[in-house]
């Protein structure tokens, strides 16, 4: 017996196709895709328009992968962190952000991580593989329920800043984005989503040709070829050097301005020459900057700096006409911040 295929991986002519082949009515295809991507439908039995014969047949033929909270801490601020298990048993961890003015959705691109940043948890793990747009999709919409259910608030903004390097799983990442803006979709807008990287410069280009509506921000947290080599090590293939080049061409072809993430770690990055040179770098790049607190994580070699170096350094920059924002750490007290995912506490393959 053949192994059901995943209906979500299919494309809305794919499964008009095989409706035709099947000898089912045409219209059914976008029927079915409204369930899917507009509803969230999870099983096959919910598709309350579509005849019982043609709901037996697409259980015969297909699956709904869907993902589910597996468990859920909420923090003391009250950030909720979700573990999120997929088909096959992975677990990836998605974060509900609310503040005053947003609900942010913080979710994951891979299970595991195949970069090392020295300051980040998730660096710790093996990449087991690349999560699929309807993986991606699934963690908004359980994050969002959630936002509603805890908060009677729907999301506001969705930051692909968890597990994993979004560029490096980019047709899913860009297939998800779609599912979430499109229409026939969640419907959400593009420029409430920000997909953050470490730093692919080929790939940074690509999302310049694919001319993206979402916004990008590049986790920085030196410009300076030597620390950032140091902390972290994609930087010895994507110099600074070959990402201005990138993110100018960026910029170029979208008109989006990029967000520079930059941790400030005590007596590392948090000096005033490491603040002349990141506003020297912001002059070469059309660019503001997000300064994140730090999150330190177990058997960390990092400290976060001190609110003396912390505003002497937001100083300079802004005395240069940089805009700054200092975000400061959210759901700490249940590993839930910046750089602390980790699956903690799980049976999970770590370096």
């Amino acid at each position: 017996m053949s192994q059901k295929q995943d209906i979500r991986a299919l494309s809305v002519e794919e499964i008009n196709g095989f409706l035709k082949e099947k000898g089912q009515s045409a219209f059914r295809a976008k029927q079915i895709w409204q369930w899917l991507w507009q509803k969230s439908t999870r099983s096959f039995d919910d598709m309350s328009n579509l005849s019982k014969d043609l709901r037996v047949l697409l259980a015969e033929h297909f699956v709904i992968n869907a993902a589910s909270i597996d468990d859920m801490q909420i923090s003391g601020d009250r950030t909720i962190k979700c573990a999120m298990k997929l088909f096959d048993g992975n677990v990836v961890e998605s974060v509900l952000i609310p503040t005053e003015t947003r609900m942010t959705a913080c979710i994951s691109s891979q299970v595991g991580c195949s970069l090392t940043c020295k300051f980040c948890a998730t660096g710790r793990l093996d990449r087991l593989r690349n999560l699929k747009a309807d993986e991606i999709y699934d963690q908004v919409v359980l994050v969002n329920n959630l936002a509603k259910e805890k908060y009677n608030q729907h999301l506001s903004n969705i930051v692909y800043m968890g597990m994993g390097e979004p560029l490096l799983n980019y047709a899913e990442t860009l297939k998800s984005v779609d599912r979430i803006t499109s229409a026939d979709g969640l419907g959400m807008s593009a420029q409430r989503i920000t997909v953050s990287t470490a730093g692919i410069a080929k790939m940074i280009k690509k999302l310049g040709d694919d001319n993206v509506k979402f916004n990008l921000a590049l986790s920085l947290h030196a410009a300076n070829e030597e620390k950032r080599n140091y902390i972290m090590p994609i930087n010895e293939s994507n110099s600074l050097e070959n990402l201005t080049d990138a993110l100018n061409y960026f910029y170029d072809k979208t008109g989006t301005r990029v967000t520079f993430e930059y941790i400030a770690f005590k007596d590392f990055n948090d000096s005033i020459i490491d603040a002349k040179e990141l506003a020297a770098f912001c002059k070469k790049v059309p660019a503001k900057v997000n300064i994140i607190e730090y999150n330190p994580i177990d058997e960390g070699e990092f400290k976060q700096t001190t609110s003396t170096r912390l505003t002497a350094f937001k100083e300079h920059l802004e005395s240069k006409g940089i805009i700054v924002n200092v975000r400061r750490s959210r759901g700490k007290d249940i590993d839930a911040a910046c750089g602390q995912l980790a699956n903690k506490n799980r049976s999970v393959t770590k370096r």
